[in-house]
């Protein structure tokens, strides 16, 4: 393994204790992700979860698989994980629920109708199939959708997103890494590092020792990379979500709009699942629910489909978002010799982590990546050159 730190068992402080290849913090699809493909490439992998597997935001998201983005780095990621999405039943044998019904994406003004043109060039031109749609056409490939309520002015489509279910796809990883060899420790919450020749992962249970950590633990992950002094610049934001009760087939793509910072669905099961942002509210870990969540998605997704306002709502819910200054996620090394990062995904990690696994796996075991991702380094931050994803919900 040559991007792996091996040093000789030459010290009997190691010797009695347990030792992993690589710790992975985050039991999140990222997390579970990375162990599979590490154990696929003969790694020893141990993946610490404070909570139940995807308890953090890979289990309260949306479950969304959107290519339309508006930087390169964001699209590609995306573009690649829809590769892995679309063979993932067959290669891991569960049943994830995926649905490729396609993203409409909603804009309602002329600045934003010309925004979403040029994003639609760039998704082009890097081998996307996504159509800007004027708002006549609007209504043939929606036709349950109220284009004047929602004051849509245009909007671009792309067949090939979709969405599938987090837990599925996260327990399918996990059980397919451990199958590999992975350890999986749950309910087990990481207080502290130390850093010699070898990390000291410290928990409540126990000490394991490992020649490379990662840092795959969400909106925790600012506080875990505080434990080796390593500074990130991610913050947690609160994103509520709701499900109402199913019904027939009414709802292909999913609708998203960044202006209102709406986004829903009709998942396989009948229900339609959304969120919406609030703008105001500060940075912070809370996942408690609120009225004005439920006030605020009511109104505007009847707004945009009428026939919603006899449903029931069955549940909502809170989740956070990890997000950086420029929403693109944070990917690699860092100042600390094997202690990598995989944080700040600003709402996108479910859609991500496919190919984020392999590319993680790829630096971790190869020391290379089989595509670029210098872009996301968290060294762009200290060099004061960042692009801004704008295409971001809520």
């Amino acid at each position: 393994m040559r991007g792996i730190v091996s040093e000789a068992n030459n010290s009997e402080a190691f010797s009695e204790a347990k030792m992993s290849d690589v710790a992975v913090i985050g039991g999140g699809i990222n997390g579970c992700a990375l162990a599979y493909e590490l154990a696929k490439k003969g790694v020893n992998a141990t993946v610490f979860e404070k909570g139940y597997l995807g308890s953090g935001a890979t289990g309260r998201c949306g479950g969304g698989i959107r290519q339309q983005f508006d930087t390169e780095d964001n699209i590609r990621l995306v573009m690649e994980s829809v590769k892995i999405f679309e063979k993932m039943e067959k290669e891991l044998g569960y049943d994830i629920e995926y649905d490729q019904g396609g993203y409409l994406v909603l804009a309602h003004s002329d600045e934003e109708k010309e925004r979403f043109k040029k994003n639609v060039e760039l998704q082009r031109s890097m081998g996307l199939g996504v159509n800007f749609l004027e708002k006549e056409e609007i209504k043939e490939l929606c036709p349950i959708l109220d284009v004047d309520g929602a004051k849509a002015v245009g909007a671009t489509f792309c067949q090939t997103d979709g969405h599938a279910n987090p837990f599925r796809v996260t327990e399918a990883y996990a059980k397919n890494a451990e199958r590999l060899g992975a350890e999986i420790k749950t309910f087990t919450e990481v207080k502290g590092i130390k850093k010699e020749k070898r990390f000291e992962i410290i928990t409540e249970k126990e000490k394991m020792f490992a020649d490379v950590v990662v840092n795959a633990a969400g909106c925790y992950s600012k506080q875990i990379a505080e434990m080796v002094g390593v500074k990130l610049p991610n913050k947690p934001y609160r994103h509520e979500i709701l499900a109402t009760e199913s019904l027939k087939p009414v709802l292909k793509p999913m609708i998203i709009s960044f202006m209102d910072g709406i986004y829903f669905c009709q998942h396989k099961t009948g229900q339609i699942v959304g969120g919406i942002g609030n703008p105001d509210e500060p940075s912070g870990i809370n996942t408690e629910s609120s009225f004005w969540f439920l006030e605020k998605m009511a109104s505007t997704i009847t707004r945009y489909i009428p026939s919603f306002k006899n449903l029931n709502v069955l549940r909502q819910w809170a989740g956070m978002y990890d997000v950086t200054p420029d929403a693109r996620p944070i990917l690699g090394k860092t100042n600390v010799k094997n202690f990598f990062v995989v944080c700040g995904f600003s709402g996108h990690g479910f859609m991500v982590a496919p190919v984020t696994a392999k590319l993680m796996s790829e630096l971790i075991v190869d020391g290379k990546t089989s595509m670029p991702i210098d872009n996301l380094s968290i060294e762009r931050f200290k060099k004061g050159v960042i692009r801004k994803e704008g295409a971001v919900v809520g």
